[in-house]
């Protein structure tokens, strides 16, 4: 009888233990997790090549057109630190959950857009997506991976997708636009998106959550003002800094953030933790994660243009164009996890900024003959080893450390950070470019690349700030 009872007692429990076993296999939540930040980096850039047959077939004007990025850009980052705090609140995984399928859902609808309209809904369902999921991508990913050696690897690989993602969109976008159509730049996302969603509703914990309120003053100012701030910045690369708009946007802005920051030192459950910013590492890779991007953006959007205007290169050709770096990024952040414990973050950062700024320094010397090989290549190497070895370490030196209360709060944070700074940095180049342009004289691909010299040596400048910020680094973390 006793027997008996033992072999049925472990029949009736082995459904529920190998449900536990499932639950735990860190291999498939990691691939879960970095598909989904894929997913949310690349729509950022893979619908860059796909513009001009989007306005053929959808008849976009000019003006209008910039609208299928920005639409993306605004919601996704104005909504980034309230769609974090929401995590921590009332489940990451939920808002996980919720956020990868309005993402899913949203492509599906874009990819069967019949107008302008339709199309621009659609990356603003997207973008409402992205801001719930990308911050609890990133908690998941630190309080799923507790082992220190292996939330170092995990951490380094999501650098890794995330920076390397901005040229795989170029390729991936250049691909699908030249031998199917633009439509499957949004259709691709689908099936991902399905499989993630499936894979983490079977294999992804919950964490322990936090019994809090939402700081609701503090996610209005917050969002309103981020919102503000991209709008003045988008504005700003299109109309000028001057154009009325533009400063309005900007002062809005600067006026609910600074409201923000006002009601967040005194509330008792703010939307953004203060003590984020009281770790010296902390607080310098915030500064960098703003920096970096500022930087780095110059490198995609008039290289891609100097690619296709100036040597007649294709959509797909551009793309893997940036396949050099896009490879090196990936490859140097799977070095992270030995190079940080045994360097620290100031050494590694100090090298990747300065690799960084040298290749930005070489493309200042572009001219309208220059070919491929060695002055684009070159750069390009430069760039991919920089960005892998100055922007991997920042996810650790950021989540490594932040108490799993703040986890989605902290990933916001970095995510708004990175995506204010890309937006911020293109507004000042491209108003460099248009200052430039407007005063220079010779042919039109002279003028185009002159104007793209003078924005690089703006940006040499911004990643050589980025370089300062370094060096307050501890030497050890």
């Amino acid at each position: 009888m006793e027997h008996f009872l033992t072999e049925r007692t472990l029949s009736a429990t082995a459904p529920a233990l190998a449900r536990e076993v499932r639950a735990h296999r860190p291999g498939i939540v990691l691939a879960t997790l970095l598909t989904c930040q894929l997913m949310i980096v690349l729509d950022a850039t893979v619908m860059n090549v796909a513009l001009p047959r989007i306005q053929s077939d959808l008849h976009f004007s000019a003006t209008g057109l910039s609208w299928v990025i920005n639409a993306y850009t605004l919601v996704f980052g104005g909504l980034l630190l309230l769609g974090g705090r929401a995590g921590d609140l009332f489940g990451r995984r939920r808002v996980f959950l919720g956020g990868l399928t309005l993402f899913t859902l949203a492509s599906l609808a874009g990819g069967f857009a019949d107008s302008a309209t339709w199309l621009l809904v659609a990356r603003v369902v997207q973008g409402l997506g992205a801001a719930a999921a990308g911050p609890s991508t990133l908690a998941l990913l630190t309080t799923t991976f507790t082992e220190p050696k292996a939330r170092l690897r995990a951490l380094a690989l999501f650098s890794g997708m995330a920076s390397a993602g901005f040229a795989v969109g170029l390729i991936l976008g250049g691909l699908l636009t030249e031998w199917l159509s633009w439509r499957a730049v949004l259709f691709i996302n689908v099936p991902f998106g399905v499989a993630a969603v499936a894979l983490a509703a079977r294999y992804l914990r919950e964490p322990e959550r936090h019994p809090a309120k939402l700081d609701l003053p503090g996610a209005i100012t917050a969002t309103g003002g981020v919102a503000a701030l991209v709008y003045g910045f988008i504005r700003a690369a299109t109309d000028g800094w001057g154009d009325s708009t533009t400063l309005l946007a900007l002062g809005v802005g600067v006026v609910l953030l600074a409201a923000f920051f006002a009601i967040e030192v005194r509330t008792a459950q703010p939307l953004l933790p203060l003590r984020l910013f009281a770790d010296r590492n902390r607080a310098a890779a915030y500064a960098n994660f703003f920096l970096g991007p500022m930087a780095g953006m110059s490198m995609f959007f008039f290289l891609a243009q100097y690619l296709q205007e100036v040597h007649g290169y294709g959509a797909l050709a551009t793309g893997f164009a940036f396949l050099p770096m896009a490879l090196l990024v990936f490859g140097t952040s799977r070095l992270i996890p030995r190079l940080l414990p045994r360097f620290g973050p100031k050494p590694v950062a100090l090298v990747g900024t300065t690799l960084m700024a040298s290749g930005l320094a070489l493309l200042t010397q572009l001219t309208t003959t220059t070919g491929y090989f060695p002055l684009l290549f070159l750069p390009m190497l430069l760039m991919g080893l920089g960005m892998g070895l100055a922007f991997s370490p920042l996810n650790v030196i950021i989540m490594g450390t932040v108490p799993p209360r703040d986890a989605g709060a902290a990933g916001g944070v970095l995510q708004t950070m990175q995506q204010i700074g890309a937006t911020v940095g293109l507004a000042i180049l491209v108003t460099i470019f248009g200052t430039t342009t407007r005063h220079a004289t010779g042919s039109a691909h002279e003028v185009l690349v002159t104007g793209m010299t003078h924005a690089f040596v703006a940006s040499a400048v911004i990643a050589a700030l980025s370089f300062v910020v370094a060096l307050t680094f501890k030497r050890r973390s």
